[in-house]
């Protein structure tokens, strides 16, 4: 099923549904790991899961001579496999998630055939993040350079177009593509009203539904998502949450995401003796913002775990039982 339709399912019904996003597993981890964190979930009817991707990273190995010998590695290789295995285990769609960083056009459209070939048939796309190290995003020498031409590619492909046309008569992926959209504005954008111009060419090059990044401040989400309507943008648009659970995150979530904290959720972390007692203001403030929204009407709630579920399950339970 396409995530449009479960999305229509929700709005028709009011109910809101529940979804989550996980991490591949380390190379040389089994699903273990994985399913163990998906297995708590699964009794809150998920609607689906969606499973990132992790771009090559540059390690140094020390040879003799003092010499550095370079190499490319992948730490979490397996989204694909992955993202088929979630749906043969427990019968959900999985969404993938396909980024423009470190891939050619013709990797994309292999990976997009063995999705297809798996019967994925959801996906989320988006440009990803520099290269560690990196101050600008630097695309493949035969990639793309934003996530609304990697809609496009994908969109052509739903059409029976491949990259060199060198298929005539085919059979048509029927792909349903997500995209990123950003409450707070992307890092790189000088302000949002260019923001949204880049989001609408995601929407208009064929993608069908936005997840938004991580917000913890419910109106800074539902300006968004009226902005998105005075840009002329109708597609549905799906709240990020992530659960607050190290004092280490006023920190490290301002400086990754580029999001801001409200002051009374900083107040509250501060307070905490312990990231125990932080996690607990976490999942508080997770449901907070969750009954909000779900009393506005959105449709699904997704939630960022970061691989790490025993928080969201609290929060599900308040939620969704």
């Amino acid at each position: 099923m396409q995530i449009t339709d479960i999305i229509d399912q929700a709005l028709r019904s009011g109910r809101t549904r529940f979804a989550f996003e996980l991490l591949p597993p380390l190379k040389g981890d089994g699903t273990a790991g994985v399913f163990g964190a998906i297995d708590p979930l699964m009794r809150f009817d998920p609607a689906y899961i969606n499973v990132t991707y992790h771009r090559e990273e540059v390690k140094y190995v020390g040879r003799e001579g003092g010499l550095l010998e370079k190499h490319v590695v992948r730490r979490r290789p397996g989204t694909v496999g992955i993202s088929a295995a979630i749906m043969k285990r427990y019968g959900v769609e999985a969404v993938p998630h396909l980024i423009c960083g470190g891939q050619s056009r013709y990797d994309i459209e292999d990976a997009l055939i063995d999705l297809d070939l798996l019967g994925v048939n959801n996906v989320l796309a988006l440009r990803g993040d520099n290269l560690r190290g990196d101050r600008t995003f630097a695309p493949h020498p035969q990639g793309l350079s934003h996530a609304s031409e990697l809609v496009t590619q994908i969109a052509e492909m739903n059409r029976g177009h491949f990259i060199d046309g060198e298929v005539e008569e085919c059979h048509h992926s029927q792909f349903c593509i997500g995209v990123a959209g950003y409450p707070e504005k992307h890092a790189e954008s000088p302000n949002m009203e260019t923001d949204m111009k880049w989001l609408k060419a995601k929407v208009d090059a064929g993608a069908s539904y936005i997840v938004t990044q991580m917000s913890f401040d419910n109106r800074k989400i539902l300006s968004f998502i009226e902005r998105c309507r005075e840009y002329g943008i109708g597609v549905p648009v799906i709240p990020g949450i992530k659960p607050f659970s190290t004092k280490a995150q006023l920190t490290l979530l301002p400086q990754t995401f580029h999001v801001d904290l409200p002051e009374e959720l900083v107040r509250e972390v501060e307070r905490c003796d312990d990231n125990r007692q932080v996690r607990e203001v976490g999942v508080e403030w997770a449901i907070r913002q969750g009954r909000e929204l779900i009393e506005a009407g959105v449709p699904v709630l997704h939630f960022y775990t970061m691989g790490k579920t025993d928080n969201v399950v609290k929060i599900a339970e308040a939620l969704f039982r």
